[in-house]
């Protein structure tokens, strides 16, 4: 313990002089335990990074941190683009900071087709809550991965855990896609939805809706009040037909307007029943234990994936076989089976 505490004294000090441009892993983890958002905000560059030796440093820098992780409630928020879902981030943490919690929001952009970069940036859409010192907003690109959900989003929720920050919000893409990345990575999975859509079931479909622990109708102001509030009706309807998801809690529609800041205070007693409920009856750890299981075969998939891709006999033949593909000479099946067969025989 001594050693731990003269490693984030020497971080200390070092940020009173300006912190080097490459830190060491140890240094960032003094960092990180800390609660220093520079520090972790390299950290989550480092664990994000597809380098060999960086992802070496990075199992490293998240087995020492993985004691200190864990205690946050983990939040997962979908929504379709245009339904309000940074302007209720940004109020939602500001109401958290507010009663002292310590907000992470990993917010999850598409990415450029040509850099692989974030091309949203929640940053200047949440200007207020990216100034709050109790806030950490880091944008991330998915990378094009299912659901929006960058390949590392969780390990960098376990490095805001072990920053301190006790309420981590991941907020996806929110496209249309599979959501089921996003929450099978969190203990509860919000859906924000818009009202005046038309059919309001037709906004969102079944699938999508089982997975949800909170639905919320956002906008529920001016003339858009009456609509939220039959839709709130309608959802309630629709989730009186479906299994539940869960015996220890019923799923809640609420109303909110994220813009003046009403029905927020709501939302966040909900999530905090649910966090409760969830925890006394045992439910979120077997759920947090199952996740963990699935994070495994996650990375197992991932890394084959890319020991398949970086094999030179495999990597010499891709874009051929991609443009017989492409051009109906080959067929995906057949192209599929002979990388593959490579692949085993370079084994």
């Amino acid at each position: 313990m001594s050693g731990l505490t003269s490693l984030i004294a020497l971080f200390h000090s070092g940020a009173k002089n300006g912190i080097p441009r490459a830190m060491k892993t140890d240094e960032i983890l003094a960092g990180i335990l800390a609660g220093n958002r520079r520090a972790l905000a390299r950290a989550i560059t480092l664990v994000e990074s597809t380098r060999a030796d960086h992802r070496e440093r990075a199992q490293a820098l998240l087995a020492d941190v993985v004691p200190n992780a864990g205690k946050a409630i983990r939040i997962g928020m979908s929504g379709a683009p245009g339904v309000g879902k940074s302007t209720f981030i940004e109020a939602l943490g500001t109401h958290c900071t507010g009663l002292d919690h310590k907000v992470a929001v990993l917010a999850v952009d598409p990415s450029s087709s040509r850099t692989g970069g974030s091309i949203l940036g929640d940053k200047t859409r949440m200007e207020e809550l990216s100034r709050d010192p109790r806030a950490f907003i880091r944008p991330s690109p998915s990378g094009g991965t299912l659901g929006g959900v960058a390949r590392r989003t969780r390990e960098a929720m376990l490095l805001a855990e072990a920053a301190g920050f006790d309420v981590i919000i991941i907020e996806t893409v929110g496209v249309g896609q599979s959501e089921t990345a996003v929450a099978d990575m969190v203990d509860m999975f919000v859906l924000l939805q818009s009202p005046g859509g038309g059919d309001e079931l037709q906004g969102i479909k079944r699938g999508i809706m089982e997975l949800a622990d909170l639905i919320v109708v956002n906008k529920a102001d001016g003339a858009l009040e009456k609509p939220a509030k039959l839709a709130q009706m309608e959802y309630l309807s629709a989730l009186g037909l479906m299994r539940p998801k869960s015996q220890n809690w019923s799923v809640e529609v609420l109303l909110t307007s994220a813009l003046h800041g009403m029905g927020i205070s709501e939302v966040w007693d909900a999530i905090c029943t649910f966090e409760a409920q969830m925890g006394e009856s045992g439910e979120l750890a077997a759920t947090r234990a199952d996740q963990a299981k699935a994070w495994m075969w996650s990375e197992i998939r991932e890394g084959l994936i890319d020991a398949f891709r970086g094999t030179d006999a495999v990597s010499s033949q891709i874009n051929e076989l991609e443009e017989q593909v492409a051009d109906g000479a080959v067929t995906p099946g057949a192209a599929a089976q002979r990388l593959l067969e490579t692949f085993k025989q370079g084994q």
